[in-house]
């Protein structure tokens, strides 16, 4: 008869736009597309559109993202936090409605909504203990913005493993360096230009390391033999470079289909409280810190 249902009728009678909102900070790293493909793996399934919205690290770019989906009507969000994100009055007045919000990777531990995290602390830890194992003594932890959460918990690795194996480091060996490629070059640059030379760089993730590794090169100076460089979150380029990049592999795929199944519990109602689902990885160990 040439008849199709109306879409929107449907949804307004089920009380549901079948829509979720996805806010991440950027599309430059592999991580995050990543992360949506689990997302979206799990929600078309069942029967859910995913509108996917980036905030380019900014605060009001993303509290713009999430205003713009919350006026339409999204069923819930999956959100991790821009580097800018310190005002989380906004969130707070979601949760207190009972708005489903499940945050991943970057989030505030103040917020009581579901959280999908990766250990950091531990395998910054695995990663900075490999260092020392491989025979490093002056090792420098080049830090991501150490107000992140995700900083603060890598920073704690490192400290624990300096501590177990009795290295007195100190407060300028923890520089807090960001999170793209150009900073880490900058500051291996910068250092390399100081008296204070390390043996060990542990970085905040691959970009940061990479970006490391070629202001290392310039320099003049041999990775692993004369400073060895390990990176986090396991990018795609970390096998390609060379030497081949030391990295902590973080299960992606699984963090989005995670955060997608806990928000459609909250969205069903099977469960009230927040939960946090922590993440375990691997450390996959190349040339750039074990000759």
């Amino acid at each position: 008869m040439g008849y199709f249902p109306n879409p929107i009728a449907k949804k307004l009678m089920q009380q549901k736009t079948f829509n979720i909102g996805v806010v991440v900070p950027e599309f430059v790293n592999a991580f995050f597309p990543e992360v949506i493909i689990g997302i979206q793996q799990v929600l078309i399934k069942k029967g859910y559109q995913v509108l996917i919205m980036q905030s380019n690290e900014s605060y009001q770019t993303e509290l713009s993202n999430v205003h713009t989906l919350v006026e339409n009507m999204v069923d819930g969000l999956i959100i991790s936090l821009s580097r800018e994100t310190s005002n989380i009055d906004f969130y707070k007045s979601l949760i207190d409605q009972g708005y489903p919000i499940v945050f991943f990777n970057r989030y505030n531990d103040t917020l009581p909504a579901s959280k999908v995290i990766f250990d950091d602390a531990k395998w910054s830890f695995f990663a900075t203990e490999h260092l020392i194992l491989s025979g490093r003594k002056k090792i420098f932890h080049l830090s991501a913005y150490q107000h992140l959460q995700l900083a603060k918990n890598r920073i704690k690795g490192y400290k624990m493993a300096m501590d177990k194996y009795r290295i007195a480091y100190r407060p300028d060996w923890i520089i807090e360096t960001g999170l793209m490629m150009e900073e880490g070059e900058q500051m291996a640059k910068k250092i390399l230009k100081s008296d204070n030379i390390p043996d060990g760089l542990s970085c905040a993730n691959d970009m940061v390391a990479l970006g490391a590794m070629r202001g290392l090169k310039e320099m003049g100076i041999r990775i692993p033999e004369d400073i060895a460089v390990t990176g986090f979150t396991e990018s795609p380029f970390a096998p390609l470079v060379d030497p081949p990049l030391t990295s902590v592999l973080q299960p992606t795929h699984e963090m989005g289909e995670i955060a997608a199944k806990l928000l459609l519990r909250h969205i069903e109602n099977e469960i009230a409280q927040p939960e946090t689902v922590i993440l375990n990885g691997i450390l996959n160990i190349r040339k750039s810190s074990h000759i």
